[in-house]
């Protein structure tokens, strides 16, 4: 059966079921048939028309599955070589691993970034997207072998979501025994949370204006208390860490309220224009606020995320987090599972039939 892929032609048009030759992979190279892909909010952004992509397309960058094919030696992040048959995720993004940004630790920056689910169809490289089939894997992807015993349902979204956080709380550094605030509790928010208690975190406190999802979130580690509790939770000082998984600026304006003198703000949601945030720069810095803005993420933090799921998955409900699966063949079924964002993720099982 050839490589079969769901094609994105546009805002309002149904993604379209087309099908291509089998992909020869190139030096550096690999072709993984893809076992499972989760419908992330980036890609209801482009299907909605809030965020723009180059058409046709396929969509989806949250996916795992097996290598069928390899263009030559390849290692993983943790260095293991490569062989057809294991079980894989990779990097949202291949980069060049020359330019500026790549030889100053950005790589997610790259001059000539490749995105997985953000490429125009073209006959170099026709399937670069998770809702499909196959996936052919760009040279400079990094590329990390699944744990075994990892449900796909928890391994699809890790290379999004799980990497993301991880990349946030690198930049934080530890918090053992720390006090931290997590403004938003949708999956990096509930992410965050199963991370930081599993850090070692003294408090963790989830803020999200449903309740629904607040609770939820006792579940991934967070306290049975809200913001309001953190004067006496830290005898007055604030947060040692607040991170913003939101992008709701009157979410960021609160965090900068709530972190100590000397404490760190880690902004993650913010990938949409806003209105302008209202900051009083002296308060900065007679506070001694350090602020880091993380977007993406670098191969390091997408192995410390599938380290972090090995040894977690099962102390926190992240399986649950998929509430619908569908084969490819009932995409605009998924599509519209998905839209409503009653669930977290909904997935896509390409090689599953009715």
């Amino acid at each position: 059966m050839p490589p079969l892929a769901a094609v994105f032609e546009g805002p309002g048009q149904p993604l379209g079921l087309r099908s291509f030759e089998d992909p020869c992979p190139g030096e550096g190279q690999a072709v993984v048939e893809i076992s499972c892909a989760t419908i992330c909010g980036s890609d209801l952004h482009s299907i909605r028309g809030d965020r723009v992509v180059p058409v046709p397309t396929i969509l989806g960058h949250e996916m795992v599955g097996r290598i069928s094919s390899l263009g030559g030696e390849l290692r993983d992040e943790a260095g293991s070589v490569l062989e057809v048959g294991d079980r894989v995720s990779w990097s949202l993004a291949a980069s060049c691993g020359t330019c500026f940004y790549c030889q100053n630790s950005l790589p997610q920056k790259c001059e000539s970034l490749f995105k997985y689910g953000h490429e125009a169809l073209d006959d170099n490289h026709p399937l670069s997207g998770g809702l499909a089939t196959h996936c052919l894997l760009a040279k400079g992807t990094s590329i990390v072998k699944v744990p075994s015993g990892l449900p796909d349902e928890v391994a699809s979204p890790a290379n999004c979501a799980t990497a993301t956080v991880a990349a946030a709380f690198r930049v934080a550094g530890p918090c053992s025994g720390q006090t931290v605030v997590i403004h938003g509790a949708g999956m990096l928010g509930l992410t965050a949370a199963a991370m930081a208690r599993f850090k070692g975190a003294r408090h963790v406190i989830v803020s999200d204006p449903r309740g629904d999802r607040r609770r939820q979130a006792e579940q991934f580690g967070a306290d049975a208390v809200t913001p309001a509790d953190l004067p006496g939770l830290t005898e007055g000082r604030g947060a040692d860490l607040v991170m913003d998984l939101s992008g709701a600026p009157e979410a960021v304006e609160e965090a900068l309220g709530q972190v100590r003198i000397g404490g760190c703000v880690v902004l993650v949601g913010s990938v949409f224009p806003t209105r302008a945030l209202s900051v009083q720069a002296d308060e900065l810095v007679r506070r001694l606020l350090r602020i880091e803005g993380v977007h993406n993420y670098t191969p390091a933090d997408l192995l410390a995320a599938f380290t972090f799921l090995a040894e977690a998955h099962e102390q926190f409900p992240f399986r649950s987090l998929v509430g619908a699966s569908y084969p490819l063949t009932r995409i605009g079924n998924a599509i519209e599972s998905a839209l409503p964002g009653e669930h977290f993720r909904v997935a896509v099982r390409p090689r599953e039939v009715e």
